[in-house]
């Protein structure tokens, strides 16, 4: 299990998801389409329906995609807030999925937590990879911590953050050879 200092500090505890968490991140997933959803002329049951739907589609393909990750719940005062599933790449740890419940999101919990991410990264002379949506307000996080748009994935951007002796050799066209 890693240790996450400021994570921690925070008020943060990691455990391993089990197949008991699966009505939260369930839950988790759809709170991060709430305004999404609220757009479409939907009755309550459709959005429950499609919410689990692709809280499924998305669970499965990280599963598949991404064997060797690391699959956490974020606990703080000993109830689940959030996730983070983390892969480790040869070149690269690739944050898979970060999120919190909206209670604990604007807190620093997550800016704590990528702190922690990139600090475990540069120690291992390796970058911080994320695909984030383009619309996502923690995208002026992202930026803030220096991360950079490399490629742009259509309704996502994936995002670089590189530790400073790495800055300088960025791979041409800042493509990472194991991107998925």
């Amino acid at each position: 299990m890693p240790v996450y200092q400021r994570a921690e500090r925070m008020g943060l505890r990691f455990r391993p998801v089990t197949a008991g968490d699966l009505g939260f991140l369930a839950a988790l997933y759809a709170s991060t389409r709430t305004d999404e959803l609220a757009l479409l002329p939907w009755s309550d049951a459709q959005k429950t329906a499609f919410l689990d739907m692709q809280f499924e589609a998305q669970h499965s393909h990280y599963l598949k995609h991404y064997p060797d990750a690391l699959w956490l719940v974020l606990e703080r005062a000993g109830k689940p807030v959030g996730r983070l599933y983390l892969d480790q790449w040869p070149d690269e740890h690739r944050i898979i999925d970060i999120a919190l419940l909206p209670q604990a999101r604007g807190q620093g919990m997550g800016a704590a937590l990528l702190r922690d991410l990139m600090d475990d990264a540069a120690e291992a002379s390796k970058a911080v990879g994320i695909h984030v949506e383009k619309a996502n307000p923690a995208m002026r996080l992202y930026k803030r911590l220096g991360f950079e748009t490399i490629a742009d994935k259509g309704v996502y951007d994936l995002l670089r953050w590189q530790p400073l002796e790495r800055r300088s050799s960025k791979p041409p066209g800042g493509e990472c050879l194991k991107d998925r």
